[in-house]
């Protein structure tokens, strides 16, 4: 393990993150580490163009291109082209805009296809659209096995997360696209376990529409703006419904009518949150200066490994992986299912390997290639797998739920 680390073309990434000493994080997938330059950055909007140049540093500093700005560099990562990408609002509001704009670009359509197990809140959200429209449309779930039968001439929109939350299972971003594009409906992707993880190229494959989060993969804090792509091709039909002045032709212009930017800026609501997008473009800077292809061959290997030593070495003890066995068809990350799996992975935090735990039985393990290492991944299965021989996992202190698991 230590000669792969020192083999690693990435290696040297891992000191430009805030990681305490003795500290395995495989939790990137959840909440990317901090950026050391991003502790700089957020000290300097706040001391300096916040502190001293008050409001003149919307034009000082260019604030007010924050969110274009920092789109364009997402839109590097995700196969999109400048112009195509605006950072605003949350991932579920965004996705809320576009899936709402879509229906309006498919008039006498009446069905939204997703999965069930999708991840929740981009089902709510939708729930949340189909009760709006009071039965104009309605959501249709299908098991991603029988999915494509589902996707037929009645579908307005196909909303789909990319990587799935739980299991790193990965869709076929073409081969679905193809297939909504086939019966004239739209395609919209949730990219939130893929941007700075995994390849993707929305264009690529003639994705509609897109929407991602800034705090996994692409480091940029916790609760950090979210990113929506609109494909060139439908800038100017796109019409969203949270028509905010800051998606105004003129915000400045203080007119009562709203009239929609002619560009990616009509995805825009409100005012943008300064500290937060500053901060995020840190980390997407940071992810897009690492070379994809190594990041994904990394992400795979590590993956690889991670599975082999649990197998090996926690064989009997009620283990099943969760996630694909072939890389090509799994994420930057690995799940085991465990009847036990709450307290388990509380008894390894309790060691300072921190992953996660998704209900009802998953353990979750993100690698995150600019700072996990090989070594990481070898000390965790020992510390698994002496946990579960001495039985460590079944202390009371363990099986008490925390509001965030």
């Amino acid at each position: 393990m230590i000669q792969l680390d020192r083999d690693d073309p990435l290696a040297d990434y891992r000191d430009r993150f805030v990681l305490e000493e003795g500290l395995i994080y495989l939790n990137g997938n959840s909440l990317g580490a901090l950026p050391r330059e991003a502790r700089n950055r957020a000290a300097e909007v706040v001391e300096q163009e916040w502190g001293q140049g008050l409001i003149r540093s919307w034009n000082r500093h260019d604030w007010v291109s924050l969110p274009t700005r920092v789109g364009d560099k997402v839109a590097g990562l995700i196969g999109a082209a400048p112009g195509e990408v605006v950072v605003a609002d949350s991932t579920s509001v965004n996705l809320f805009k576009l899936a709402a704009a879509a229906i309006r670009m498919r008039p006498g359509r009446c069905k939204i296809v997703s999965e069930p197990g999708n991840f929740p809140t981009d089902l709510y959200m939708l729930q949340g659209l189909e009760g709006f429209l009071q039965g104009e449309v309605r959501l249709e779930t299908a098991p991603r096995e029988v999915l494509s039968s589902h996707i037929d001439e009645d579908t307005a929109l196909v909303v789909l997360t990319h990587v799935h939350y739980k299991s790193g299972e990965l869709f076929d971003m073409a081969a679905i696209t193809a297939r909504a594009h086939e019966v004239g409906a739209l395609m919209l992707w949730d990219l939130s376990h893929s941007a700075g993880a995994v390849p993707v190229d929305l264009n690529g494959v003639g994705a509609d529409f897109a929407v991602g989060c800034g705090y996994k993969y692409l480091n940029g804090g916790p609760g950090a703006p979210g990113y929506l792509f609109v494909a060139r091709r439908h800038l100017n039909d796109i019409h969203q419904p949270l028509s905010g002045w800051f998606g105004h032709a003129e915000p400045f212009a203080m007119r009562d009518d709203y009239q929609p930017a002619d560009s990616i800026k009509r995805g825009l609501c409100g005012t943008p949150g300064v500290l937060g997008t500053a901060v995020m473009e840190v980390g997407v800077e940071l992810q897009a200066s690492a070379d994809m292809s190594k990041v994904r061959a990394k992400s795979r290997r590590l993956g690889e490994l991670f599975i082999q030593l649990v197998e090996a070495h926690c064989e009997g003890m009620g283990f099943a992986l969760a996630s694909p066995r072939d890389a090509e068809r799994r994420g930057s990350q690995v799940s085991f299912t465990h009847q036990h799996a709450y307290p388990i992975m509380q008894a390894l935090i309790a060691r300072n390997i921190i992953g996660d735990f998704r209900a009802p039985d998953i353990l979750r393990f993100g690698f995150a290639p600019l700072y996990v290492r090989h070594v990481d991944i070898w000390d965790t299965v020992q510390a698994l797998a002496d946990i579960m021989a001495t039985g460590e996992w079944d202390a009371p202190q363990y099986k008490q739920r925390s509001a965030v698991t």
